[in-house]
C-alpha cells in the first residue's frame, strides 16, 4: 500500500514547496460548540460527494461539484464555499481510489468514508490577522480566537507566519482530545538546486555523514552529535514502561501510551536540531550535497537491540531531506560497505584499522582518528568518487572537511 501512496503524491507534486504549521486554538464553550457542528456537517458533506461520486464513477474535482453542489448545499448546514471544499476533498480521495486500482488490477478499493474529526478552510473561509488571532466560518456565524503560539519568536511556526515568502494555503481544523488544532498550510514556490544553476565545468563539494549510536549523526566537517542523552532517555522510558506492564492495569496501559507519545515528542525535537546543525555545515561549507550511508543496509547489520536507534536515523534523514529542499540541497545515498575500516588517508581497508568503538588506526599508514569521523569521510568519499560521475562534467568533486576541502586528487584546499 505504501509504494501506492507514494505513486499518488509524486502525480501531485507541484513547483512549490509546502509546510504545515500547528497551533492550538484557544476557544470558549460557544466558540467548540459551533466548531464542532462544523466538523460534524463536514463529514457529511464529504459522504454525501463521496457516495455520488462512487456511484456515477465522477472523480474529476470540477464535474464533481457541479454534480453534487446542490445536494450538498441542501442537506448541511455549510456555507458554499466550505461545501465547494467538501466536493473537492471528496473527488480526491475519489481519484485516488481510481489510481490505486489502476496500479494494480487485482486490489480492489472501495469508497472513501470521511470519518476524520476534521474540516477544512481557505482564504475565503478563514482569515489569520496580525494580532496571532484567527476568523473561522462555521455553520452558523465566524468565530474569532487567539492562536496558542509561543511565547518566544523561537517557536518553529513563526517562520511562516513572519516570512513574507511563505503563502498562506488551504489549512484544516483538527480536534484531538478535547483539544482543537490549526494545520495552517502555506507554500512557497521551490528554489533551484544550486548544482543545476552552475556550469559543468565547477566543482561540487559533498559533506559526508555518518549515523551512529555513540554520536547519532557525525560530519565530515567534524560536527559530532552525541547520542548520550537519547540514549539515557530511551532508557529511562523503558524501565519505567517495563514497571507499568507489570502493573497491567488500563490505568497503566494508558500511562504507557501517553509515555510513548511523550518520548517520540522528545526524541523528534532532539532531531530537528542536530538536522538543523547538519544543514548549517553543509550552507557553511558551500556543500550542494549531503551524503548519508544507505539505511537499508543499516537495517539488515543492526541487531534488534538496537531498533530504536534505525528508528532515529530513518527520522534524522527524513527530516534533513525535508529541511534540505529549502536549500537547494541534494541528499543521496552510499553503501555503507567498509566506511568503519577503509582509512581515508591511504585508502587501506581492513576490520583490523577499528582499534575500539570509537578509535581508528591504519595498520598500514598509522594514521589516527575518531572512528566516527573517519566514516563520516568516507561516506563522503563514497560519493565524490563514485556519485558525482557524468562524462559531460569536466570539474572536479570534492569532500568537505572542517580545515576545507579535499579533491578526488587527495591534497587538502584550505
Amino acid at each position: 500500500m505504501i509504494k501506492y501512496i507514494t505513486h499518488l503524491l509524486k502525480l501531485v507534486a507541484d513547483d512549490y514547496l509546502r509546510r504545515t504549521a500547528i497551533t492550538r486554538l484557544i476557544l470558549t464553550d460557544e466558540q467548540q460548540q459551533l466548531l464542532d457542528a462544523t466538523i460534524h456537517e463536514w463529514k457529511r458533506a464529504c459522504n454525501i460527494s463521496s457516495r455520488i461520486g462512487w456511484k456515477t464513477g465522477e472523480a474529476r474535482k470540477t464535474s464533481l461539484q457541479d454534480l453534487v453542489y446542490d445536494t450538498v448545499l441542501e442537506e448541511t448546514h455549510l456555507g458554499s464555499q466550505h461545501v465547494i471544499l467538501a466536493t473537492h476533498q471528496a473527488a480526491a480521495a475519489l481519484a485516488g481510489a481510481e489510481e490505486i486500482e489502476e496500479l494494480e488490477e487485482d486490489y480492489k478499493t472501495s469508497r472513501p468514508e470521511f470519518t476524520a474529526e476534521t474540516v477544512k478552510y481557505d482564504s475565503r473561509t478563514m482569515t489569520l490577522f496580525d494580532d496571532s488571532t484567527v476568523s473561522l466560518s462555521t455553520t452558523d456565524d465566524r468565530i474569532r480566537c487567539d492562536l496558542a503560539l509561543p511565547d518566544d519568536k523561537e517557536g518553529y511556526q513563526y517562520q511562516y507566519l513572519d516570512n513574507e515568502n511563505w503563502e498562506l494555503t488551504e489549512s484544516t481544523v483538527s480536534r484531538r482530545s478535547g483539544d482543537y488544532y490549526l494545520h495552517l498550510g502555506f507554500r512557497k514556490p521551490k528554489p533551484e538546486k544550486r548544482v543545476e544553476t552552475q556550469d559543468d565545468d565547477e566543482d561540487r563539494t559533498v559533506l559526508g555523514v555518518d549515523l551512529g549510536i555513540v554520536n547519532i549523526a557525525t560530519t565530515s566537517t567534524a560536527y559530532f552529535a552525541s547520542g548520550r542523552e537519547l540514549r539515557h532517555r530511551h532508557r529511562e522510558f523503558e524501565r519505567i514502561r517495563a514497571s507499568f506492564q507489570q502493573t497491567g492495569t488500563q490505568s497503566a496501559h494508558r500511562t504507557i501510551q501517553g509515555m510513548g507519545g511523550r518520548e517520540k515528542r522528545y526524541v523528534r525535537d532532539v532531531l530537528h536540531r542536530v538536522a538543523n546543525d547538519i544543514i548549517e555545515e553543509a550552507l557553511s561549507h558551500d556543500c550542494e550535497y549531503i551524503a548519508f550511508e544507505n539505511l537499508t543496509h543499516i537495517r539488515k547489520r543492526a541487531p534488534p537491540a538496537k531498533e530504536f536507534h534505525q528508528w532515529a536515523h530513518r527520522q534524522l534523514v527524513d527530516l534533513v531531506e525535508y529541511k534540505a529542499e529549502v536549500e537547494g540541497l541534494y541528499v543521496e545515498f552510499v553503501s555503507p560497505k567498509n566506511t568503519s575500516r577503509r582509512c581515508p588517508e591511504c585508502g587501506y581497508t581492513s576490520e583490523g584499522n577499528r582499534v575500539t568503538q570509537s578509535g581508528f588506526e591504519c595498520e598500514s599508514c598509522g594514521a589516527t582518528g575518531n572512528a566516527d569521523y573517519v566514516a563520516a569521510k568516507n561516506v563522503g568519499w563514497q560519493y565524490v568518487r563514485c556519485g558525482l560521475q557524468s562524462s559531460r562534467r569536466t570539474g572536479d568533486s570534492q569532500l568537505a572537511l572542517k580545515s576545507g576541502t579535499v579533491p578526488s586528487s587527495g591534497s587538502v584546499e584550505a
